[in-house]
């Protein structure tokens, strides 16, 4: 857990770093929020039709193993780009290119972490594993945030690649020493008893696809608790729209304050980690995330009036640390209702969903800020966290009666 620990935090800065390096050359050379939400839904529409097959992948082979080829194509590609835009030949085409590539692993790499972390706890410190995973990735956004606005003016989008690429090599050394050997989660022995599986491996394959999204759409709870997390995510991401228009037209801070900005959610999430766990177990995990989504929705209807820095900042410290606490819950929730062998292909039907809504909600907003304001765009956004808010707080009310006498929510 250390070295997990340790490569994404060093992944993570890079990785803070170019998407905020992206977003800010992308605004400055078009001067448009749609070619943002363009942006986000390129990054988008492959994971669509990637996301439905990949859960299989991660259930079926060596998680490890699957991370470290992830980081060593998405690292690839960086480098590529960086050095295009060293010298002086990137244009605007190859940027959207290689967040196309680089977004595709990033949606299986993270169901694939998660795997991987569920597969290395016990159950009763999920958790706490969590805790420090969120920590490694918001502790590697807070120092990209703190720094990127001032990087980015001095080293250009070249440099920022660069650095991303190399934090790259770091992960994957950290990763190869988690472990030896191949290791594959196995199934439980009763599958053994159930009808005899397809001969061929398609046919094989879709079988066990067909399991995970039969397991989805028969646990209630599993169903409401990932229709939020799909909000959420995708809220998330739609955001990376919004932040850098906030500091260019409301707060006229330029890529310091975006840097700024980027560093108050981050510090906002990584300090959650020292509370987290104690909120958590206080009010249960579906209320920690009905509180948190409705604390980030009320921020995001007011951040728009916010006007200075000083007042915006603090603001996004907030949500940050909101943020912290709901993803925290929802991952480890998840973690302790799904079986292990089952985690790749739930997750990625939640992700799934997320990148279908991103796609719209990003397009949207984008379209929302350009035509009508950005407040409209913050309003949006906002929204989709009352409706993760409002997803959350409905298995409380039904959990118990959908979980057989000597049966854990798993089964």
């Amino acid at each position: 857990m250390r070295l997990i620990f340790t490569a994404n935090l060093i992944s993570m800065i890079g990785s803070g770093m170019n998407s905020a390096a992206v977003t800010w050359y992308i605004l400055q050379a078009t001067h448009s929020e749609v070619s943002l939400g363009i942006m986000i839904a390129l990054m988008t529409l492959p994971t669509l039709a990637l996301l439905p097959l990949t859960g299989v992948i991660i259930d079926r082979n060596d998680r490890r193993h699957l991370m470290m080829g992830l980081d060593a194509a998405r690292g690839a590609v960086i480098l590529t780009i960086a050095i295009l835009a060293l010298t002086h030949r990137v244009h605007l085409w190859q940027v959207y290119g290689m967040t196309m590539i680089v977004s595709v692993g990033f949606w299986m790499f993270w169901p694939t972490l998660n795997a991987l972390v569920q597969e290395l706890t016990p159950e009763d410190k999920l958790i706490d594993s969590n805790s420090l995973m969120l920590a490694a990735v918001q502790g590697g956004w807070m120092l990209a945030g703190a720094v990127v606005g001032f990087m980015y003016n001095h080293i250009g989008l070249g440099g920022v690649l660069l650095i991303d690429a190399a934090t790259y090599v770091i992960s994957i050394a950290c990763l190869f020493h988690v472990r030896k050997g191949r290791v594959i989660v196995a199934h439980p022995e009763r599958e053994a008893s159930l009808p005899e599986r397809p001969a061929n491996a398609a046919g094989r394959y879709f079988h066990e696809l067909h399991e995970g999204f039969n397991y989805v759409m028969t646990n209630r709870r599993a169903l409401l608790l990932g229709i939020a997390w799909a909000l959420f995510i995708a809220a998330m991401m739609t955001q990376g729209v919004l932040t850098a228009p906030l500091s260019d037209r409301i707060l006229h801070a330029g890529a310091v304050g975006y840097g700024w900005l980027n560093g108050g959610w981050a510090i906002g999430a990584l300090i959650s980690v020292v509370y987290a766990s104690r909120f958590i177990r206080r009010n249960g995990a579906h209320r920690s995330v009905t509180i948190t989504m409705s604390v980030i929705a009320l921020s995001l209807f007011f951040l728009p009036a916010s006007r200075w820095l000083v007042i915006a900042v603090p603001v996004l410290f907030l949500m940050g640390s909101s943020r912290g606490v709901g993803g925290i819950a929802i991952s480890s929730e998840m973690m302790e209702m799904v079986p292990k062998y089952f985690m790749g292909r739930v997750q990625n039907t939640f992700f799934f969903l997320a990148s279908g809504l991103q796609i719209f909600t990003s397009l949207l907003a984008g379209e929302a800020a350009h035509r009508e304001g950005l407040k409209y765009a913050y309003w949006l956004t906002g929204l989709m966290y009352v409706g993760a808010a409002l997803a959350a707080s409905w298995p409380m009310r039904a959990s118990v009666e959908e979980v057989a006498p000597g049966q854990t929510a798993a089964d």
